[in-house]
């Protein structure tokens, strides 16, 4: 933080807008009061006819036309009942490994996937350290769904403030009370009672917050009971609107009939002291040797007559309200009136503010981490340029220095050794071309090589596969081989053979004539194109076969259908004197017939996809 540079503290709540500005006084050590800004909203955030992002926008607005905050950091909090804080107790391990350790654990403790929230953690007080290894340590884990984070940063980035700090709302209770209540101070020891803890009661208009501590340990807890619930109850007895109902119970004391207000107030009031009394009990049940002290009230819903007695007679610890910051400083603000009517609702605002002023040992913050980055970065950039400046200055004298030592040299003195180390230099060049050359020449016949043998370790299936397509030709048995007719025979004789690898076949099956495929493949290979890698096998062929008796099979292209082309579709051949072949499991599919004139064929084998 830059030298006496203040800090606006500003907390956004269901009932209106609260900002305190303080700045720190290193001589005095005495945070100082400056300015302080008090907002009701038009209309309570909860209500049903209320739209929320209007008043608050509302509300910003005027705050921002009443004050300056142009140089002052901006520290804002969010409602604790949005915020999710966890306390564990970590085992012995090392200080290198808490980060891994909480990581994991915040995993099981946050029901939300960590990418989706915003989360820190921080040590508290009471763990050692000893030979590397912490001991006892309890760790707080704060989060909160980035999607409500960024709504509630939202009507500021709108307006380019820079928010420095986003703290739950607990903390800055917790900041608060320990600055201001227990005089604890940032790298001092907290000495008192460890046994001892302090209640925190933040009544707020639809919820109270529930924050314990000994000053080292926290416990929070929210309670979903506020002053609303005590207005609503006038309005339900009393037959009141609810800004009627609101007035009385502010002013229920003046009214002309308060005992009939506090009896339609008592249900609520008993409602309350039971959930706190069962908020306590469970503390208690989990902190065994915890014993409280005291009860601090604060929010302006602790301003309802009577609460603060009621409280005191039913949980029989001593009830005191926040309404006196005796750390703080600055006349100007505490004396003002306005200040001194709401100064129980100042107690967040005032404790973040506190942090940021890095005046408190809570140092987590719900900031979104690529904002914190952004900024750190755009901060440092000046300082990167002075730095490239000053570089590039240093390299330029340089560069000048040896400019002139280089100019300074005798050319009679060195002239014949500079041409040697030229001679030299151009023949290792040349030395490295033809070595080049030579290189990508071997390079060229290793290529060609393994294109000639390609798959080694698979000769003996291509060896299959050239016997497969030799059992599947038309041939003459008996005393047909003498034929003399050579239209009689039955022979396809195939001049050539060429093989190509596809990395995708359906490449190659999207460039079929669409003809080709229904009058000569099978219906079961037009439907599924072959997928993968493999290999494309084209036969070049020619036969001479030509039988007018049997015009649908045996001239001209038919013929080659109704034998080379029906044996590669079949799944098993078998020729007169020779062992069965099964086509199919040689992976031979999608065999047809794809040019006339000279008859060729194509078809891949997919028992030669992972080659």
């Amino acid at each position: 933080m830059a030298d006496n540079q203040a800090v606006w503290g500003i907390e956004i709540g269901q009932a209106g807008l609260k900002a305190i500005r303080l700045r720190y006084a290193e001589a005095a050590d005495q945070v100082i009061a400056v300015a302080f800004d008090y907002i009701p909203h038009p209309k309570i955030l909860s209500q049903p006819d209320a739209v929320p992002d209007e008043l608050i926008n509302q509300s910003l607005e005027t705050f921002l036309s009443r004050n300056e905050t142009s140089g002052d950091l901006i520290a804002i909090s969010v409602p604790g009942q949005t915020s999710l804080a966890r306390f564990i107790q970590l085992p012995p391990v090392q200080s290198s490994r808490v980060p891994e350790i909480v990581k994991y654990e915040a995993k099981q403790q946050i029901p939300f996937a960590l990418e989706d929230v915003i989360w820190d953690f921080q040590p508290l007080g009471g763990g050692v350290e000893e030979s590397g290894y912490m001991l006892d340590a309890e760790v707080g884990i704060f989060a909160m769904k980035r999607e409500q984070v960024l709504h509630a940063l939202q009507p500021f980035l709108s307006r380019k403030i820079e928010v420095e700090l986003i703290q739950i709302a607990p903390l800055g209770l917790y900041n608060t009370l320990c600055y201001d209540s227990l005089g604890i101070r940032p790298g001092q020891e907290y000495e008192g009672n460890p046994e001892e803890s302090a209640i925190v009661v933040d009544m707020g208009a639809d919820s109270t917050t529930l924050m314990v501590t000994n000053g080292n340990k926290i416990w929070i807890r929210n309670v979903p009971i506020g002053g609303n619930h005590f207005t609503r109850a006038l309005t339900k007895e009393m037959k009141l609107t609810f800004a009627k109902a609101e007035h009385l119970k502010c002013n229920a004391t003046r009214s002309e009939d308060p005992r009939a207000v506090f009896q339609a107030l008592r249900p609520v009031f008993n409602e309350y002291v039971s959930e706190i009394q069962r908020s306590i009990g469970y503390f208690s049940s989990v902190n065994r040797d915890a014993k409280i002290s005291k009860v601090y009230g604060t929010g302006n819903g602790f301003k309802l007559a009577g609460l603060q007695k009621f409280l005191q007679q039913n949980l029989q610890y001593e009830v005191e309200r926040l309404d006196d910051f005796q750390s703080l400083v600055g006349d100007a603000v505490l004396n003002e009136p306005l200040f001194q009517d709401n100064i129980l609702t100042f107690t967040v605002p005032y404790g973040i503010a506190l942090q940021a002023l890095q005046q408190t040992t809570i140092r987590t913050t719900l900031l979104p981490p690529e904002i914190a980055t952004a900024r750190k970065i755009r901060r440092k950039k000046p300082w990167a340029v002075v730095s490239a400046a000053a570089l590039l200055v240093g390299l330029c004298i340089s560069a000048v220095g040896y400019s002139n030592v280089a100019n300074s040299l005798s050319k009679d003195r060195f002239g014949s050794v500079e041409d040697k180390v030229k001679s030299l230099t151009t023949q290792v060049s040349g030395y490295q071309s033809s070595y080049d050359a030579a290189a990508s020449e071997f390079t060229s016949k290793v290529e060609k090589g393994n294109k000639l043998v390609w798959n080694l370790d698979t000769r003996d299936d291509w060896l299959e596969v050239f016997k497969t397509i030799n059992e599947c030709l038309p041939r003459d048995i008996g005393d047909q081989i003498d034929n003399e007719q050579i239209e009689k025979r039955n022979q396809i004789k195939l001049p050539g053979i060429t093989v190509k690898h596809y990395s995708d076949l359906n490449e190659w099956f999207e460039k079929i004539p669409e003809r080709s495929k229904t009058s000569y493949m099978l219906k079961a290979d037009q439907e599924k194109a072959p997928e993968g890698e493999g290999f494309v096998f084209t036969l070049k062929g020619l036969h001479y076969h030509h039988d007018e008796s049997k015009p649908t099979t045996d001239v001209g292209i038919l013929y080659v259908n109704e034998t080379l082309l029906k044996n590669l579709q079949s799944w098993t051949v078998k020729n007169p004197e020779s062992a069965p072949v099964d086509v199919r499991k040689m992976g031979i599919t999608h065999a047809v017939i794809l040019k006339d004139q000279r008859l060729p064929f194509e078809f891949y084998p997919k028992h030669y996809l992972s080659y």
